[in-house]
């Protein structure tokens, strides 16, 4: 790629003052103040460009998995081109072809009877209609969720997150209970016959990537029919292979009663987001068919995007695929542990989510700059920061692999140089 350093300098200026002016102040001043002001370019593969040139990154966060296939992936963009000749969003009063073909896909690949999708555009919709649905179906109020788990930024997607996610939008409510993750006590001391569902990530990407423990999964979905009540797993971020099997919860030997999809589901092309139900919900839906609507939900041509995304994800060579990456890292970043232990603590692994558990909460955050700086783009885990969420795309080349590596191991030692430098820096301003 050809670039006019000068007048691409210009325009990155000018966009980052539009970007500043018109959609966030408060995060154009953010990313100046820590000197990682890039504007998205040229994207390929796992590969980010700065739009002046100057910079590149490898992309280890893959947005939370919506480029589990890479930018632009060549084969989703060109069906997406062809189908621009029959397809638009199309409208969600009618039956659809591309629509009912993508739930039957979707429904062929689910286990048990989780026979019914219904479509929307973002992961927060799809909860918040999980949640509608549960709500219905049970005729109660009551949703549990875990601290420290993420479900969007939705009305009552919103609530089931932490305090500070809906507090300062007033969003708080007698009927959304937070318990901590992997405490079973915890879960069946409110789980009252009051609770319409319990909702949480197969794996929470926000906490850090904590792996559920053995039986968790399966008691919490025992315990929710005793008392009459859902299970819904959001996975959002770790369906779709992430793991290393097509669905994060084939791991645990557990149905849920829902299943919430997103992010990856759109190819990184075209947004689309899927809330799976066991048909025995579909009822809610039976008195008016209309109750619940998405004019952009399952979008024509996001249907058919989808639906490859599908074939794509669940083959035995993709996946099989992804294992292998996956025992690669782990070895690659246990050496990484070993020269780093002091500030490189741990692993929290599963297919290719992953944590890099760091020695604090100023670890992940620092670690994500120095990162930045060595061309890689991985992400702290909000709600565990000393968690660095790390997320490859499930496309990357073997090949590629030493250079990750190589620039992770740079930004872990500038990382564990300025970390005493910072705390001190911390300490005399309080």
């Amino acid at each position: 790629m050809l670039y006019n350093k000068n007048k691409s300098s210009d325009e990155k200026k000018r966009i980052i003052k539009l970007f500043h002016d018109h959609v966030s102040s408060g995060k154009v001043d953010f990313f100046k103040k820590y000197k990682m002001d890039f504007v998205m370019g040229h994207r390929e593969g796992p590969w980010l460009y700065d739009i002046d040139g100057k910079k590149k990154l490898f992309n280890l966060h893959s947005n939370g998995g919506v480029f589990n296939l890479g930018h632009r992936n060549q084969e989703i963009s060109a069906l997406l081109k062809e189908q621009l000749n029959h397809y638009d969003i199309g409208n969600h009063h009618l039956i659809s072809k591309s629509r009912a073909e993508l739930a039957a896909k979707i429904a062929e690949l689910m286990p048990g009877d989780l026979d019914y999708t219904i479509f929307g555009v973002s992961g927060g919709e799809a909860i918040d209609l999980a949640i509608k649905v549960a709500r219905s179906y049970t005729n109660r109020k009551k949703i549990i969720s875990v601290y420290g788990g993420y479900h969007g930024h939705t009305g009552l997607s919103l609530q089931t997150g932490d305090a500070k996610y809906r507090s300062p939008f007033l969003l708080d409510s007698p009927n959304f209970i937070q318990v901590p993750f992997n405490d079973l006590d915890a879960i069946k001391s409110v789980l009252q016959n009051d609770v319409a569902a319990m909702i949480l990530e197969t794996i929470p990407a926000t906490l850090g990537m904590p792996l559920p423990e053995e039986n968790y999964l399966k008691e919490i979905k025992n315990n929710c029919e005793k008392a009459g009540a859902l299970l819904i797993l959001d996975e959002v971020q770790a369906g779709l292979g992430r793991t290393g099997k097509l669905w994060a919860f084939e791991h645990f030997d557990v149905i849920p009663d829902i299943v919430v999809l997103a992010k990856g589901l759109s190819g990184g092309i075209y947004p689309m987001s899927a809330t799976v139900i066991d048909k025995k919900l579909e009822t809610v839906f039976h008195n008016d068919p209309f109750i619940h609507i998405s004019t952009s939900g399952g979008a024509e041509l996001g249907s058919v995007v989808a639906k490859k995304v599908l074939e794509i994800s669940s083959t035995a060579e993709f996946l099989a695929n992804v294992n292998q990456l996956s025992e690669v890292f782990q070895k690659e970043l246990e050496k990484l542990q070993q020269k780093h232990h002091k500030y490189f603590i741990g692993i929290r692994r599963k297919g290719l989510m992953m944590g890099l558990v760091l020695k604090d909460e100023l670890a992940g955050p620092l670690l994500t700059k120095t990162a930045y700086d060595n061309d890689l783009l991985i992400i702290y885990a909000n709600n565990d920061t000393s968690v660095v969420q790390f997320l490859p795309p499930l496309i990357m080349a073997e090949k590629d692999m030493d250079l990750v590596i190589r620039k992770l191991d740079k930004a872990l030692k500038q990382a564990k140089i300025l970390h005493p430098m910072i705390k001190l820096k911390e300490k005399l301003l309080q």
